[in-house]
C-alpha cells in the first residue's frame, strides 16, 4: 500500500459546520478544475475537476468557496440527461 502525501492537499470543511458537529472535509488531490468555453466575466458558470472516483463542482467566481462533490457514475449519469 502507498501513503498519499496529503502535505499540500487544500481540504474543504462544510460551511455548516459547528464546534459540536460530526463533519466532513473534502480534498481533490492533483485535480485540473475546467471551466466551460462558453464562460465569460460576466456569466454565471461552474467549474468541474475529476479526481479518481468523485467529480468535484465549484462556483467559478469563488474557487476557494464551497464544492459540491459527486460519484463519478452519478456525474455520468447527469451529464448523459443534458444530451
Amino acid at each position: 500500500m502507498t501513503a498519499l502525501n496529503l502535505t499540500t492537499a487544500r481540504w474543504r470543511k462544510s460551511s455548516y459546520n459547528t464546534d459540536q458537529a460530526n463533519c466532513v472535509e473534502v480534498a481533490f488531490l492533483d485535480a485540473t478544475w475546467r471551466k466551460s468555453s462558453r464562460s465569460t466575466d460576466t456569466s454565471n458558470c461552474v467549474e468541474v475537476a475529476f479526481s479518481g472516483a468523485a467529480v468535484g463542482v465549484r462556483d467559478s467566481k469563488d474557487p476557494d468557496g464551497a464544492v459540491l462533490a459527486f460519484p463519478d457514475e452519478r456525474w455520468s449519469r447527469f451529464v448523459d440527461s443534458l444530451r
